[in-house]
């Protein structure tokens, strides 16, 4: 299976088994995402995080693609990893402090359930892995614009 065992892909695409909770698994992956983001905003300054969250984008997609056919059905709930990528992104060049985290946490659940266009569009129309990461990608970047804007004025 494309270099990756079936316990490979369910381990990356559920974020470490997080999706697998039974209750809000998008909740429990974003919340999964958050050690990660502390490791790479500690480790990656400017531009490599911004590189890094593309890259785990591109990754998410394959990964998610991969996973829906194990899982045997479109979006499944336990695929965990479009969450983290789109938390990913609403962090990006915002300071690591708890306040931010929290802001950014809220916001991204807050676009990821409501879905504004055009993830709605992606997430109704696209198909595979694309359909699944890219809805979470539009709504990080929406919790991204207003943490930027909340950051500047606090």
């Amino acid at each position: 299976m494309n270099r990756f065992s079936s316990f490979s892909i369910r381990l990356l695409a559920s974020g470490f088994f997080s999706g697998h909770i039974p209750f809000a698994p998008g909740t429990m992956g974003t919340i999964a995402a958050i050690p990660l983001y502390l490791l790479l905003v500690g480790s990656l300054q400017g531009w490599w995080y911004a590189g890094a969250v593309v890259a785990l984008t591109v990754v998410a997609v394959w990964i998610s693609g991969l996973a829906e056919k194990i899982y045997g059905r479109k979006d499944p709930p336990q695929v965990v990893i479009d969450e983290i990528a789109g938390f990913m992104l609403t962090m990006t060049a915002v300071p690591p402090r708890a306040m931010y985290i929290v802001m950014g946490f809220i916001l991204f659940r807050v676009f990821d359930i409501l879905k504004p266009q055009p993830a709605a569009w992606i997430n109704d129309r696209m198909r595979g892995g694309s359909g699944i990461v890219l809805d979470d990608i539009v709504a990080g970047l929406y919790a991204n614009i207003i943490l930027q804007f909340l950051y500047r004025v606090l």
